[in-house]
């Protein structure tokens, strides 16, 4: 069985299930929830539709027509006992992604800075100084929630997100950080953008959960040359 947090396991839709081991962001949890996925998987078969995982749960998505909450709960209540005593360190990949910090296309890098009582370049050195693990995918296909940011940048997120936030943005929020894969909304604090694709229909998602992610600024040149879209931020009415 694996040590660590025993799961809470309840019932949220009737075709949902939420494992979860905890309210805090815990870098050790991540295999454990890896684990638990595989496992999950292996004793569902058929019955499971979709994985959810996150920092600290689990969503099990799972078809109605072939078992109810009772059923699935009960499954997961007896994973534990077929969990190897330890689970393995994380092993994913180490990425490189690099971005152009620059208020033209980071719109709330100053105002960050600002607020943390930093200059602009110091909040870029602390930004690209850490390495961030991949807790989970979610919120759009490639957008992967990334941490542990330096506390004296944690900022929270928007009080009004923007109805449209460009593809390749970088932001904060909190102590997350992230890359929005594709054009959307987002509340996140925007610090600069990627050139680097995230998602595409025949590649899929470029991050996956267990991956370790480090920033390198470039200057507009650079970016440009490997095909980022230099385009100034522009706000747009708020919902």
């Amino acid at each position: 069985m694996v040590t660590g947090p025993v799961p809470a396991i309840q019932a949220i839709s009737e075709d949902a299930v939420l494992v979860s081991f905890g309210d805090t962001i815990d870098p050790a949890l991540t295999a454990v929830i890896r684990v638990w996925c595989d496992a999950i998987g292996t004793r569902l078969g058929d019955m499971l539709t979709d994985l959810v995982p996150s920092y600290t749960s689990i969503t099990v998505y799972y078809d109605p027509g072939l078992a109810d909450f009772r059923r699935m709960i009960h499954l997961l209540r007896s994973i534990p006992d077929t969990l190897p005593a330890k689970p393995e360190a994380t092993s994913g990949r180490d990425i490189e992604l690099p971005v152009w910090y620059h208020p033209s296309v980071g719109p709330d890098l100053e105002a960050l800075a600002s607020a943390c009582e930093l200059t602009v370049d110091q909040v870029i050195e602390r930004h690209t100084a850490g390495t961030y693990q991949v807790y989970a995918l979610g919120f759009s296909p490639g957008f992967g929630f990334m941490g542990l940011v330096d506390p004296g940048i944690a900022q929270p997120r928007l009080e009004r997100p923007r109805v449209k936030v460009p593809a390749g943005s970088v932001g904060i929020a909190n102590r997350q950080t992230a890359v929005y894969p594709s054009s959307s909304p987002g509340g996140w604090r925007l610090i600069g953008r990627c050139p680097t694709q995230l998602f595409s229909e025949e590649d899929l998602a470029l991050l996956t959960v267990g991956d370790s992610v480090r920033f390198r600024p470039v200057d507009r040149e650079t970016f440009l040359s490997l095909g980022g879209d230099d385009t100034p931020f522009r706000e747009d009415s708020t919902p």
